[in-house]
């Protein structure tokens, strides 16, 4: 008998939209050649280019030449990042990000450090909201830029960006960056309606192709690309443009203008589902990221599963059919803590059975029901075999398990999420 398969780690990536794999075809094999040639055929392609950039732009309501066509999500970051960086040099040197980004983000700045900018990284709260007093105290005359991620796909924490983004333009001149791969698609977004410059997303994050991705760069923000070349995207990104995918990435646009609130409402209730019963079946289990289920995306569940080895976790999961994920998925081969976990203050040891379910609109109750009858088996399984469980389950203490683990019985996790 087959297993059945159950797909939960779409902040990895999501299964395409058969509509939209169905208009890539005839870009493979009718309208092929390149959009930056003359003739005719080229023209077509050029047409179907630009389409894609309507299209796209059209879901943030940004203005069609705002929008820069990139290959993925981590390229749109490091073109903000280091693009907007290197173009205000001459203005200061000095960068704030939050402790929360994706390391798209925190490594580009890293590399922006050893060019001697200086790099601040703001706080957040145990919910992963980013600590607005802080960020205030940061700025300073000297600040060009200010990168936080507009909602956090690992926890879940949709930020205010309006308000953030507002903290910076009215108590510093720096640009305002913020990753919205985890967002866009997800969450209605007017980027006229945020005082922000620059804005990354992706298409495999909201059912479309691989391949393709933007960076909305609003008209007057300083870029300097960062790959050399040719003139294409106005000369802010060079290379030969992926058409089947840039394509495919307007047409899952046009459909999300429609469907952002559907799928919404779908994922939320699978979402509060697991949120509910899974503490209900499973002791010693704690929620990761907002308890204000309003403020969290809606396809999103953490927990942290004590007494439980993560790698095991999985195993036995995949095992059974069940493919979900722990921190960020460039992340997932990675056993240290996630930095997400950590900046939240989750224990290092509790932290080691984090396990993420990501939801999208091919998820079904039936999935939902199934999980919830499988996994607290597998948490049962594997606490027989714990010796940290064995101790507890006898003295009713959280014993240490090694050199940098914390299992204080002052740290109370079933209450960290009750305001």
């Amino acid at each position: 008998m087959n297993k059945p398969i159950i797909y939960c780690d779409n902040q990895s990536i999501t299964q395409i939209d058969i509509r939209v794999l169905e208009a890539m075809r005839p870009f493979f094999l009718q309208y092929y050649a390149n959009p930056q040639s003359v003739y005719e055929m080229g023209s077509r392609s050029k047409e179907a280019l630009e389409n894609a950039r309507t299209a796209v732009a059209s879901l943030i309501n940004a203005e069609v030449r705002e929008i820069v066509f990139t290959s993925c999500g981590t390229e749109s970051n490091n073109l903000a990042l280091k693009g907007i960086a290197q173009a205000l040099k001459g203005k200061g040197n000095h960068i704030i990000i939050s402790q929360i980004e994706h390391f798209s983000i925190t490594n580009s700045a890293k590399k922006l450090e050893s060019e001697g900018f200086e790099i601040d990284y703001v706080g957040v709260d145990r919910e992963g909201f980013i600590n607005e007093a802080e960020l205030k105290s940061l700025l300073r005359k000297d600040t060009i830029l200010v990168s936080l991620q507009y909602a956090n796909p690992e926890i879940g924490a949709i930020q205010n960006i309006k308000k953030l983004a507002g903290i910076v333009k009215e108590n510093s001149t720096a640009v305002f960056h913020s990753d919205g791969v985890g967002a866009v698609g997800v969450l209605p977004i007017d980027v006229k309606q945020l005082p922000i410059d620059a804005l990354s997303f992706s298409s495999s994050s909201i059912y479309g192709p691989r391949g393709a991705a933007a960076l909305f760069v609003k008209k007057g923000c300083p870029l300097i690309p960062q790959i050399d070349g040719g003139v294409q995207e106005g000369r802010k990104r060079a290379g030969t443009e992926n058409l089947p995918s840039i394509f495919g990435f307007g047409t899952t646009c046009t459909f999300l203008k429609d469907e952002i609130d559907i799928n919404s409402l779908r994922t939320s209730k699978l979402r509060n589902t697991l949120i509910t019963k899974l503490p209900t079946l499973i002791p010693h289990i704690y929620l990761n990221g907002p308890s204000n289920l309003n403020s969290r995306l809606p396809g999103n569940v953490n927990f942290s599963i004590e007494f439980v080895e993560g790698e095991a976790l999985f195993l036995m999961l995949d095992a059974k059919g069940i493919i979900a994920a722990s921190g960020s998925a460039c992340a997932a081969k990675d056993l240290k803590l996630s930095q997400v976990l950590k900046a939240i203050g989750v224990d290092v040891a509790v932290a080691q059975g984090s396990l993420i379910f990501t939801l999208s609109k091919y998820n079904t109750d039936d999935e939902i029901n199934y999980i919830l009858e499988v996994l607290p088996q597998i948490v049962e399984q594997l606490r027989a075999m714990s010796p940290l469980y064995s101790y507890f389950q006898k003295t009713g203490k959280r014993k240490e398990a090694g050199p940098g683990t914390d299992f204080s019985d002052s740290h109370d996790h079933e209450n960290e999420n009750e305001d």
